[in-house]
């Protein structure tokens, strides 16, 4: 992995700041109709899946295409908040947009 790569990874879990399970919860619970229940798998946005298989990989896993989901929702997640990352209460649409990338504007950013 080159430096650029270390960055990115580091980056991606500081904005990322809710756990794998709570990702998990919160897209079955967004999503919950009678088809996500038979596929809880395929509950939530694409987006947010794919946020939840990346924190379950090594970053010596990533593929090019994690790479891109990664820089995609970092800069969302800045687009939508800056830099300050401090726990900012907004508009429930807003932080529930951001809860479905994996990013809780309530929740303090390590």
């Amino acid at each position: 992995m080159d430096a650029r790569t270390d960055r990115l990874w580091d980056e991606f879990h500081r904005v990322v700041n809710m756990t794998s399970r709570e990702l998990s919860e919160w897209l079955r619970t967004t999503a919950a109709t009678a088809k996500d229940e038979e596929l809880p798998d395929h509950a939530g946005p694409e987006l947010g899946r794919r946020v939840l298989e990346i924190l379950g990989k090594r970053k010596t896993d990533l593929a090019d295409d994690d790479l891109d989901v990664m820089r995609k929702v970092v800069d969302r997640v800045h687009g939508q908040r800056g830099d300050d990352l401090e726990p900012t209460a907004g508009e429930t649409h807003w932080r529930h947009r951001l809860m479905s990338i994996g990013h809780d504007p309530l929740k303090p950013v390590t």
